[in-house]
């Protein structure tokens, strides 16, 4: 067996682990503090609203000799907006400039057929007018808010509404660091990168999820218990699927690596970028999320429930007894701190009482 299969059969069995839902505040720290960052981004950056949002032109020109840079500063000086320029496989420029009527735009393309030396006629010019980009906008919304509904739907049937709570929480917070980090690499969002944050919203969905299932399978009748805590419990299922949701997500961040390093870095192909790059950090921060971020709000939740608090004192009372009377694991009491991180006595535990 490899290194990494042999590290994940011993997390699953609880033999080793990292307490999680211990060390939560250090995580929820960390996260508030890279989501005030995202905010202030939005807030003095803003993002870069594509043409397909705030409406404008788009001019695909023919092959020339004139560079991206000097097509750019022509199409800026011909309309007076920002221009974006990518050169095209064949050669052809797409210039694209937002905030032009169509009068601004026939101006505009006569000016660059002058500029780039081309004939006014081979110069394409296609208009989107601002209300289109309204439309897009606005369903782009009712489907993010339909999608959102259906998840707390969802996670309140098949588990309960603490964990759809916490799976919402979890959203909002990936969708967060997803459009801060445009607003701070000044990416255009385009329709593109609303499929793409579309997407992310379920593969975040899909970590969270599979650490819920497996905390639900460990918690039940939890009350009837006294070997461990809500929390340990909850600690003990994310170090159960840990491996499962690295391999998941690093499976998933290559080839979306591939697509933003290699094809819209490497090889220009800017619109590579729309998609890539939403996917890309919407996949790390959705592994985050469901790890650091979903199961200890979980667990906080559920540690206010009068069963479980009563549960927990129960829990910590017999082993401040056990821990008086000198008991060990070897005596057969699983219900030291090594709880948290999941024994061989735990395993060994809930084998006697099966037997018994």
């Amino acid at each position: 067996m490899s290194k990494l299969g042999d590290l994940g059969a011993r997390l699953h069995r609880g033999e080793i682990g990292y307490d999680f839902i211990g060390n939560r505040k250090i995580w929820y720290g960390l996260s508030i503090l890279i989501t005030i960052t995202a905010i202030a981004a939005l807030a003095v950056r803003g993002v870069n609203m594509g043409i397909e949002f705030q409406g404008g032109a788009v001019f695909t020109t023919p092959k020339s000799n004139v560079s991206v840079t000097q097509a750019q500063e022509y199409a800026e000086e011909a309309s007076g907006h920002d221009a974006i320029v990518q050169q095209l496989g064949n050669g052809s420029l797409r210039i694209q400039v937002g905030g032009l009527d169509t009068a601004q735009s026939d101006q505009v393309r006569t000016e660059l057929a002058k500029d780039l030396a081309v004939p006014e006629d081979k110069i394409a010019a296609e208009l989107v007018g601002p209300s289109w980009g309204e439309q897009i906008a606005n369903k782009a919304w009712t489907g993010l808010a339909v999608f959102m509904i259906l998840v707390v739907i969802y996670l309140a049937i098949a588990f309960e509404w603490r964990m759809a709570v916490a799976a919402l929480i979890a959203l909002i917070h990936d969708l967060t660091i997803t459009v801060g980090i445009y607003s701070l690499v000044g990416f255009e969002v385009t329709v593109g990168t609303v499929i793409g944050l579309l997407t992310i919203l379920g593969y975040s969905l899909y970590d969270t999820v599979v650490v819920f299932d497996s905390l639900k399978e460990s918690t039940k009748d939890v009350t009837k218990q006294t070997r461990f805590t809500y929390s340990e419990l909850a600690n003990r299922s994310i170090n159960g699927t840990l491996v499962r949701s690295i391999n998941t997500t690093v499976v998933a961040l290559l080839p979306v690596a591939g697509l933003l390093f290699i094809g819209g870095g490497v090889l220009g192909a800017g619109m590579l970028n729309d998609i890539s790059l939403s996917l890309f950090v919407g996949l790390a921060a959705g592994a985050y999320s469901s790890i650091f971020i979903a199961t200890p709000l979980v667990a906080d939740l559920k540690e206010r429930d009068p069963a479980i608090k009563a549960m927990k004192k129960r829990v910590l009372a017999k082993r401040a007894a056990a821990a008086a009377k000198g008991e060990s694991l070897d005596d057969g009491d699983e219900l030291s701190e090594a709880a948290v991180v999941g024994s061989q006595a735990g395993r060994r535990g809930r084998a006697q009482e099966h037997r018994g």
